[in-house]
């Protein structure tokens, strides 16, 4: 059973009981991200994540995790594009305590600065790391490529010189701003008792006010047809094709979730099939789809020999326009259907990611989606609605391109646009 309220405050409850459970997961949702930051402050949303396990007034770092790690329970957190999410997950006779610790670290975190100077050098490690991984940089080169100079393109962790600049002020000032109810939702899934839940939040999360608000607002940025590579000493080369997508609470997401199955979502998709399987020329194929307010994107990755590069982009673009061409069959859309319900619901079997889905949804669009709902909504996808949005995403071709890798083939890029293989001439050519 679903519930939201909302606290006289403005913070929005979404509550699931489930009662055939013995667990119940909470997460504090705040719609705070990158996005929201600059070229200035990028990465402190990432960064204050990481201040509200470091100690409160309350506990030490480490009685922050023995709270609930002691009693067999789990506290962990995230921070996205566009939210950053602190969770729990434990037995369900410690709910209280569950929300207790999260307001504590919410409300106490001492933000000392012995501890902001500690906790720079983790995070610049936690930034070298991910440079090591090629997929890692080719997200953030793909988010530069397609979107400019729009905060959509920030790298989630920051960098180096925006970790080393962050003060004990500045932090206080950017919670201070963001971390208000207005733009948060707590999200509960799992057993509890839900006559006494309204109460229970209020105990602990009523009294939340803040001042010099910030009421979250994204802008509405159109891709920008790019072409970036990074020169990194590996063996494969690692790329991304950027397609128009659909953006976060749009009802065709259903028809395009189909339509990416069928394309790349799995071992027996087109791209996988073709590319991975009869031609033997990448490891790894797949797409994904992004969903975020305003925008949306689709993206296709491969990681190969540099020598096969071209003929995979130009196989890509060749199977997407026969995909769009012949369309698919009455029996093919029953089966990507069936797969994707499948997906769906198997991805549901836990407190904490019904907890996730929930809050998310309330975050961003202030409805809960029942998974009953969802599944009517799949089935009631038709091949009408499929060739919509066809056309409407992949139809408008590749719109840029990110290369991470040693071998790169600099006249790659012009021959890209020569055989109009992406979809515009003249390239620019950055290495960054």
């Amino acid at each position: 059973m679903y519930n939201i309220f909302k606290l006289k405050n403005g913070l929005r409850v979404v509550v699931e009981d489930i009662d055939y459970v013995n667990s119940v997961s909470v997460g504090l949702w705040v719609e705070n991200g990158s996005r929201n930051e600059n070229k200035s402050n990028n990465g402190i949303s990432h960064f204050i994540e990481h201040m509200l396990f470091k100690g409160t007034e309350k506990r030490s770092s480490k009685e922050i995790a023995e709270a609930i790690e002691d009693i067999g329970g789990q506290l962990n957190a995230f921070t996205g594009k566009e939210a950053t999410c602190y969770y729990v997950k434990i037995l369900d006779s410690y709910l209280e305590l569950a929300v207790e610790v999260l307001s504590d670290m919410l409300f106490n975190s001492k933000f000392a600065v012995e501890d902001i100077e500690k906790e720079k050098g983790v995070i610049i490690e936690e930034i070298n790391m991910s440079e090591d991984s090629p997929e890692d940089v080719l997200v953030d080169l793909q988010c530069i490529s397609t979107w400019g100079e729009d905060s959509l393109s920030l790298p989630i962790l920051g960098t180096t010189d925006t970790i080393k600049s962050f003060t004990q002020k500045d932090i206080k000032e950017y919670v201070k701003s963001y971390y208000i109810p207005e733009n948060s939702v707590i999200s509960i899934s799992g057993k509890f008792d839900i006559n006494l839940i309204e109460e229970l939040i209020n105990k602990y999360f009523g009294h939340w006010e803040c001042g010099n608000k910030k009421i979250t607002c994204y802008s509405s940025p159109k891709i920008v047809n790019g072409v970036l590579y990074k020169i990194k000493s590996i063996e494969q080369l690692h790329l991304s094709l950027s397609f128009e997508g659909i953006e976060l609470g749009d009802e065709n997401i259903y028809s395009l979730l189909i339509i990416n199955n069928i394309l790349g979502g799995g071992a027996s998709s087109i791209l996988f099939q073709k590319i991975r399987e009869e031609m033997g020329i990448c490891y790894s194929i797949y797409s994904y789809i992004s969903t975020y307010k305003n925008v949306g994107l689709i993206n296709i990755y491969a990681g190969l020999n540099p020598n096969f590069a071209l003929e995979a982009i130009k196989v890509i673009k060749d199977e997407i326009e026969a995909y769009i061409k012949t369309g698919i069959t009455e029996e093919k859309l029953y089966k990507a259907k069936e797969q994707v319900k499948g997906n769906y619901i198997l991805g549901l079997e836990s407190t904490t990611s019904r907890m996730f889905s929930n809050g998310k949804s309330v975050l961003f669009l202030n409805r809960v989606n029942e998974p009953k709902i969802v599944l009517e909504k799949i089935n009631a996808v038709k091949m009408e609605n499929i060739r919509t949005i066809m056309a409407q995403t992949f139809g408008k071709g590749i719109l840029n391109a990110t290369f991470v890798g040693d071998n790169v083939d600099f006249d790659l890029l012009t021959k890209l646009s020569e055989k109009d293989i992406i979809a515009y001439k003249n390239p620019t050519k950055i290495n960054v």
